[in-house]
């Protein structure tokens, strides 16, 4: 972790009524990645999490309305790029994502890649999910391939890190529907990102409700074929392209 300390980097933490989960896993970052810097994106949320994480003295940008996942991050990613961060790691606000492996990510990013995706399934023991969502996923993954022509074993994870290349189209061009995750995966791929999975140890939900249902995953599978075969709806600059 020491280029961390030498590279600026700053945790983006996107948030939905969050107010029960957050103050552990602010609590753990600081105790662990202490030179990270981190920012809270307050999604809209009813349940006072603006005001939980202000309290413990974290920056917090607070949406309006709930945005989504998709418009979160982006605002994330937004103030990571204009306050000249070079490097963004992106970090679940409910528990499941663990600080202690953030370094691996890193690591990634040192080692040139413009992403590094933290994948819960090929690490000994992978992760336990039920049977309809890992059918749901499994046919993520499969749409995948058939989109951009490369397997990631977790199409879906929100553990990621980006370098500052792509952090500067995340800040612009994120894409804000339900199904981010995948999409990001497909256009970083299509426009020559250099894509890195990385098995790390996450845990389950510690609270709130999860927003994708098995069911709802394989909606928006069906509907993300539909969006992106044959268009450039989501396309990214390509990578090693000077950006004004």
């Amino acid at each position: 972790m020491n280029s961390v300390a030498v590279i600026p980097t700053i945790v983006v933490i996107p948030a939905f009524n969050e107010s029960a989960t957050i103050p552990a896993v602010l609590h753990s970052l600081r105790a662990v990645v202490p030179e990270l810097d981190l920012v809270v994106v307050d999604d809209g949320s009813t349940d006072g999490t603006s005001d939980v994480v202000r309290e413990l003295g974290v920056r917090c940008l607070t949406l309006p309305f709930n945005l989504g996942i998709g418009g979160a991050l982006r605002t994330g990613y937004r103030y990571a790029a204009e306050s000249g961060y070079q490097r963004a790691v992106q970090f679940d606000a409910d528990g499941q994502h663990r600080a202690d492996q953030i370094g691996l990510l890193i690591e990634a990013l040192d080692s040139g890649a413009a992403l590094a995706v933290g994948t819960r399934f090929a690490g000994k023991g992978g992760y336990e999910v039920g049977f309809g969502r890992r059918m749901a996923m499994r046919s993520l993954r499969l749409g995948v391939r058939m989109l951009c022509g490369r397997w990631f074993s977790d199409t879906s994870s929100g553990f990621r890190a980006v370098n500052r290349e792509l952090l500067e189209v995340f800040a612009t061009e994120y894409p804000v529907d339900y199904m981010d995750s995948v999409e990001t995966l497909v256009a970083a791929s299509r426009a020559g990102y250099r894509i890195v999975e990385v098995p790390v140890s996450m845990e389950e939900r510690s609270g709130g409700v999860p927003s994708q249902r098995p069911l709802r995953l394989l909606y928006h599978y069906a509907r993300l074929v539909v969006a992106l075969v044959g268009s450039s709806r989501h396309a990214f600059p390509p990578a090693g392209r000077q950006r004004g």
